[in-house]
């Protein structure tokens, strides 16, 4: 199974977080928020349930243009929130947490890729697909 959703970029994307990245729908994001690689995302919470529900390694594709980048991470069955995206590399879970243990955080992520994303006009698709 997989799924997908669209996303923005956002002047204030830095990506240097090391632990973490998120999505979130808010349409405004500060510099403060160094985890978060998207906004004004499209995501369903029904939808990214079922694919948890489906196995429990999930595969992440982020593009922007002709630049994307992947994370595998473990699918948290807690996950409950329909404004915001987290993937964490470590195994703190909360209701935002879509995914644990992944193999990156956004300060991974490719440098063309961070830079796209740092442009409001950008748009960024994900792609999330049972591994």
């Amino acid at each position: 199974m997989e799924y997908s959703f669209i996303a923005w970029g956002h002047e204030n994307i830095t990506g240097k977080h090391k632990r973490t990245l998120e999505f979130t729908k808010d349409n405004e994001v500060t510099l403060a928020g160094d985890c978060i690689i998207g906004v004004s995302a499209n995501f369903s919470i029904y939808d990214l349930k079922e694919l948890i529900n489906e196995g429990s390694s999930l595969k992440m594709v982020i593009s922007a243009d002709d630049v994307s980048d992947e994370v595998i991470f473990e699918g948290n069955p807690e996950f409950d929130d329909d404004k915001e995206i987290v993937v964490r590399m470590g195994e703190f879970s909360s209701d935002r947490t879509l995914g644990l243990k992944a193999n990156k955080a956004c300060a991974d992520l490719k440098k063309e890729l961070i830079e796209k994303l740092g442009n409001p006009d950008q748009r960024i698709d994900v792609l999330i697909t049972n591994v």
